[in-house]
């Protein structure tokens, strides 16, 4: 791969090629879809922004399990791009949000509960930064457990 992101000489970059726009685009309509069927699920104990935080912290894992996953299964090209706009960038891009966040915590300090607002905010913060070292953690000990050569189950090269 060339200087700016450029697969050749010529080429547009990858973040103005309609394909992996598209791809993009279907991964983030799946991942709001799926925010907005979790935030109905999940109660919001007085009014406490409980599925923003699930939500956040979940993708948070997520997006540190498959980002080191991918990283260790060697350049960012073919299928493991596919992989990461789709799911990384589209579906948990669109899952998690930090403007949900965002507007949950006002919602807290206009209502008079800074208590609340200050742990929603440490707890997504922290906790996101926690979530996604421990998936970062869970990928790279299961690559190691696994050994490099292993060529079933979710170790199999993605190219």
């Amino acid at each position: 791969m060339s200087r700016g992101g450029r697969e050749r000489p010529g080429s547009r970059p990858l973040h103005l090629q309609l394909p992996a726009m598209l791809m993009v685009m279907g991964g983030g309509a799946l991942g709001t879809l799926c925010r907005y069927w979790l935030n109905t699920a999940i109660p919001s104990p007085d009014g406490w922004p409980l599925p923003t935080l699930v939500i956040n912290l979940c993708g948070a894992f997520a997006l540190g399990l498959l980002l080191e996953a991918l990283a260790r299964r060697g350049p960012d090209v073919g299928a493991r791009r596919t992989l990461r706009l789709l799911a990384g960038t589209g579906f948990l891009g669109a899952f998690t949000t930090y403007s949900t966040l965002a507007l949950d915590a006002n919602l807290l300090l206009a209502a008079d509960r800074m208590a609340d607002a200050v742990a929603f905010m440490l707890l997504s913060v922290i906790g996101g930064l926690a979530t996604a070292a421990a998936g970062v953690w869970v990928a790279a000990a299961r690559r190691a457990a696994t050994g490099p050569g292993n060529a079933g189950g979710a170790e199999t090269d993605l190219t």
